[in-house]
């Protein structure tokens, strides 16, 4: 590991330790993630974004600390410091992909889920702050039911500016506006879990000791939603990871029919900001439930 001087500086001055080594981390399309090394022996992960919104790290941050707040739920990794500029956490050493690990994560996501939220769009204390899905704002005032909440802050809004962006046909866009009507009549009503809100594969990190979930878009919602984006884009062992869920946490009857329906959100946001086939995609899903 070399040493960046202006990476090293700025998380000498939050974590108030010397930064003795940096190195680069690949993956994340949002954020540039860099490695540091302390000399207390900590060792951590640095996020910085170019242009960053006042409040972007100050949001995942608080998104963090409230799903580590959940008695027995999944692991996350700790905030050591945060401000307008940066975020810092401590570094989860990667381990190995095992059934085991998997059947863990899906029992704490179950507890994750069951630790609740006030309302549907909530997060810590009951606030309904937007956030962000990967560069994009996510909507989070509230709406009385999930129904309602899932396709005027979820669907419709990335919908629009998908069709605005090119990503979506006028009949690819009519495919999926048909279905927002029918959702009360297909999604069970259940209270706001507590849910990570971005729970794809690139957000699992499987850990020495035990899988974490990182960069969350957190927030009150129907847990049916995680588990869909944690199955639109596969991860190791997932039937293990829901089988486990679903015993400690039975699921309403039906829900594996449910899950292409709660991927038009993830479907829809990466259509606005990648183009390519998602659009088609989320009209594709949209019409199994016409």
């Amino acid at each position: 590991m070399a040493r960046q001087p202006l990476v090293a500086r700025r998380a000498e001055e939050l974590l108030g330790a010397a930064v003795v080594a940096t190195a680069p981390v690949a993956g994340g399309d949002t954020a540039t993630a860099t490695k540091l090394r302390l000399s207390n022996g900590t060792t951590a992960l640095m996020k910085t974004m170019p242009h960053a919104p006042a409040d972007f790290f100050e949001t995942e941050a608080r998104g963090l600390r409230w799903l580590a707040a959940a008695e027995g739920g999944a692991a996350v990794p700790e905030v050591l410091a945060v401000d307008a500029e940066c975020l810092v956490v401590r570094w989860v050493e990667p381990g190995k992909q095992t059934a085991e690990a998997a059947a863990e994560l899906g029992r704490a996501l179950a507890a994750t889920h069951a630790a609740g939220a006030t309302a549907y769009g909530a997060g810590p204390d009951g606030e309904h702050r937007d956030g962000y899905i990967a560069r994009l704002p996510l909507p989070n005032r509230a709406a009385p039911t999930w129904a309602e909440f899932f396709a005027v802050r979820r669907v419709l809004p990335y919908l629009k500016l998908a069709r605005d962006r090119g990503a979506v046909t006028p009949e690819q866009a009519a495919t999926v506006e048909s279905v927002v009507g029918r959702l009360p009549s297909i999604v069970p009503e259940e209270g706001p879990a507590r849910l990570h809100g971005d729970l794809w594969n690139g957000n699992v990190v499987w850990g020495l000791d035990r899988v974490h979930l990182v960069d969350p878009a957190a927030h009150g919602g129907h847990r049916e939603a995680d588990l869909a984006m944690l199955s639109l884009f596969g991860l190791p062992h997932l039937p293990k990871v829901l089988e486990a869920y679903g015993e400690a946490s039975p699921l309403v009857e039906g829900w594996a029919d449910r899950l292409a329906l709660h991927q038009l959100f993830p479907l829809l946001v990466h259509a606005c900001l990648y183009g390519g086939g998602y659009g088609a995609r989320a009209a594709a899903a949209a019409q199994r439930y016409l």
